[in-house]
C-alpha cells in the first residue's frame, strides 16, 4: 500500500509542472569512477531548475540519441573493440524511467556518437578509434539489429600524435534527411552518404568527402535552422569552419577561432550548437581554456562575429540549449558538474546562476532533452 501510495505521488509530481515548459534531461556518462550510466532529470525550460528522476546502467553511454517520436534512446558504449557495443531502450514519460531493449556489438572500436534517422529505419555510431561508421537497422520494437554496415576509411592528416590514422568523431544527418556527413578528425573532411530506403540505408555520396583545412581535426557538426548554413568545430585548431549548404553540397566560407588562447596545435575544442532562433552559435574548449566561444551570425550569409568567450567548469565536452532559447546547459566532465546558464536574446551573452547547477554525477558528459507531453 505504501509502495502504491508513493509511486501515485511521484506520477501526480510530473503532471505538476506545466508540460508545455518542462523536459526530460537524459545525462550521458563515462563509468569509470561512481557514474553507473544514464540518468534522468526533470528540466523546467522557464526556470532552468533540474530534479532527479531515474537512472539506469550502461557503460560508458558517453553519447545519446532520441528517436523523433521520443519512444527511444540509443546509446553509445564507449569502449575497445571487443566491448565496443550500441545500446537500446524504451522510454516511459510517464515515469521517466529507461529500460533496455538491447545491446548489439558496433564491430568498431571506440563508438563516440550516434545518431537515429528521424523514420526509425536505422541508427549509426561514429567509432572513434575505430575510424569507421557503423549502420544497425532497427526492429519495429525500436530495439537495433545487428550491424548491417561498417564503412571504414584511410588516410592520415599532418599531426603525427593525433591524426596517423581516420578518428571519426560525429555522424549528422542533414536536414531533409537525405544525407549523412561523419566528421573525421583524422583526415580532416567530411565523409558524405546518401541515404536510402533499404537496408544498408547508406551508400557512399559522390563526391565522397569535403575536406577542411589540414590539421583542424573536425569533430562535431550542426546545421543553421533555415537549412542553408552548417557549422563545424575542430577539435585540434580551435577554429569554426562556416559552409553554405545547397544541394548536399558543403562550400566552406570562413574559419573563425573559438579558441583563441595563444599557442600551436591542440585546442581541445568540443561541441557546438546554433540558438533555436538562428542568431547565435556557441562552441565549448576544454584543454587549458575551458568556456563557451559565443558568436553572433549573419542573417545573410551564415559567417560569424566573435562576440565573447564565457567561462565554464572544466572539460566542457558537451551542452544543450533549451528549445525556448532561454538557457544553455554544459557537461563538464572533469568537473562533474552541469552548469546552468541564462541566455541574453539581444547579445548571446551567459549569465550563470549556480544556484541550479547539478554537481551530483560523476563524469557527465552528454545531454539530451525529451518533452513531457
Amino acid at each position: 500500500m505504501i509502495f502504491l501510495l508513493l509511486g501515485f505521488v511521484f506520477i501526480a509530481g510530473l503532471h505538476a509542472y506545466p508540460a508545455s515548459h518542462t523536459h526530460y534531461m537524459l545525462v550521458g556518462t563515462y563509468t569509470s569512477g561512481t557514474s553507473t550510466g544514464i540518468y534522468v532529470y526533470r528540466l523546467d525550460e522557464e526556470t532552468g531548475t533540474m530534479e532527479y528522476v531515474s537512472d539506469t546502467d550502461a557503460v560508458n553511454p558517453s553519447y545519446l540519441a532520441v528517436s523523433a517520436d521520443e519512444r527511444f534512446v540509443y546509446s553509445v558504449g564507449e569502449s575497445g573493440r571487443s566491448e565496443a557495443v550500441a545500446y537500446a531502450f524504451s522510454f516511459d514519460k510517464i515515469t521517466g524511467k529507461l529500460s533496455q531493449l538491447n545491446v548489439q556489438p558496433t564491430n568498431g572500436s571506440g563508438p563516440c556518437y550516434i545518431s537515429a534517422d528521424r523514420a526509425g529505419r536505422f541508427v549509426v555510431t561514429a567509432n572513434y578509434s575505430g575510424g569507421s561508421v557503423s549502420v544497425f537497422p532497427l526492429a519495429a520494437d525500436g530495439s537495433l539489429q545487428p550491424v548491417a554496415k561498417v564503412f571504414g576509411f584511410e588516410g592520415a592528416g599532418p599531426d603525427a600524435n593525433r591524426q596517423d590514422k581516420p578518428y571519426l568523431h560525429c555522424a549528422v544527418f542533414s536536414p531533409d534527411q537525405k544525407y549523412l556527413f561523419a566528421a573525421d578528425l583524422g583526415t580532416d573532411q567530411l565523409h558524405k552518404f546518401t541515404a536510402n530506403n533499404t537496408v544498408p540505408f547508406l551508400t557512399t555520396a559522390n563526391p565522397e568527402a569535403c575536406k577542411v583545412e589540414q590539421g583542424s581535426g573536425p569533430r562535431h557538426m550542426t546545421f543553421h535552422p533555415n537549412g542553408r548554413f552548417a557549422y563545424i568545430i575542430n577539435e585540434l585548431s580551435g577554429k569554426v569552419t562556416v559552409f553554405h549548404y545547397s544541394n548536399a553540397h558543403l562550400d566552406p566560407v570562413q574559419y573563425i577561432a573559438a579558441d583563441t588562447s595563444e599557442g600551436v596545435g591542440e585546442k581541445g575544442s568540443a561541441d557546438i550548437h546554433v540558438s533555436p532562433d538562428g542568431n547565435f552559435l556557441y562552441a565549448s574548449n576544454r584543454a587549458n581554456t575551458n568556456n563557451i566561444a559565443i558568436f553572433s551570425i549573419n542573417d545573410a550569409d551564415g559567417k560569424l562575429t566573435l562576440v565573447g568567450h564565457q567561462p565554464t567548469g572544466r572539460h566542457p565536452r558537451n551542452f544543450l540549449i533549451t528549445p525556448n532559447g532561454k538557457y544553455l546547459l554544459v557537461a563538464n566532465m572533469n568537473s562533474n558538474l552541469i552548469q546552468v546558464f541564462e541566455i541574453d536574446k539581444k547579445t548571446g551573452l551567459l549569465n550563470e546562476d549556480i544556484s541550479k547547477q547539478i554537481n551530483a554525477i560523476d563524469k557527465p558528459v552528454c545531454l539530451k532533452l525529451i518533452s513531457m507531453n
